[in-house]
């Protein structure tokens, strides 16, 4: 079943939270709450990536649980943002959450003739430029000619203008972009625990998966995407 797929860069496939992590342990001492800290967006920018998945939007809400490590502050934020933007090509050094999850999408989408796109919306680093960045790292963990788009704005107009079928993201907010501005599928790659799975998110038409592997399991089957457009859409909401 071909289809046209956009996949989310951090917290999706790549582990920008402990890269985070180590550069805050540096600045600031170890015990910081990374997630509890930091609202992904560096000093001057409005649409970073975040490794923090409790952002919430209206009608979709997370349950976590509380955390007792340091948060910090706004100052400190900006510098820990400042320092990731003077590392040379950091977004080339990151780890993948999953090893082997990049190569896996790679060998599915080749084998079911299926158009697969990136998307991000990380800051400039030092260095090349971040798309380059992004794609050196993809090619490096085994896909080939990955094709990246640093973007901006609503994921789900996105979707929309790029006719994709599903979008893969660890953030709700962005999947209840795709889920209410488009006809894509939104998949959440939730990172956390089952029991801190948003509130709403199947609701919403939102399908919640565990990993990168279950996300391409379910993709294989052809139930998992609907048809496209107003009647597929009718359909979905009418359970037929």
């Amino acid at each position: 079943m071909s289809l046209r797929i956009a996949c989310d860069l951090d917290g999706t496939l790549a582990d920008m939270e402990s890269a985070l992590e180590a550069e805050a342990a540096r600045l600031f001492g170890p015990g910081v709450d990374l997630r509890a800290s930091l609202r992904g967006r560096p000093e001057g920018s409005a649409s970073a990536e975040s490794p923090d998945p409790t952002a919430s939007s209206p009608g979709i809400r997370p349950v976590l649980p509380a955390s007792g490590g340091r948060r910090l502050t706004d100052r400190q934020q900006r510098q820990l943002w400042a320092r990731v933007r003077g590392i040379e090509n950091f977004w080339a050094s990151l780890k993948e959450i999953e090893p082997g999850a990049v190569a896996r999408l790679a060998h599915v989408s080749a084998e079911q003739g299926w158009d697969v796109l990136f998307i991000t919306t990380r800051p400039a680093a030092a260095g090349e430029t971040t798309q380059i960045q992004s794609q050196r790292w993809l090619q490096a963990h085994g896909f080939e000619l990955p094709s990246v788009y640093v973007v901006s704005g609503s994921r789900g107009r996105i979707a929309a203008a790029l006719s994709l079928d599903a979008v893969l993201d660890d953030r709700p907010e962005n999947c209840l972009d795709v889920a209410t501005d488009s006809n894509a599928k939104p998949f959440l790659v939730w990172r956390d625990v089952p029991e801190s799975v948003p509130q709403g998110a199947s609701r919403l038409g939102i399908r919640v998966v565990f990993s990168m592997a279950e996300a391409l399991e379910q993709l294989e089957t052809s139930h998992a995407i609907g048809p496209r457009g107003f009647i597929g859409r009718l359909r979905g909401a009418l359970g037929i």
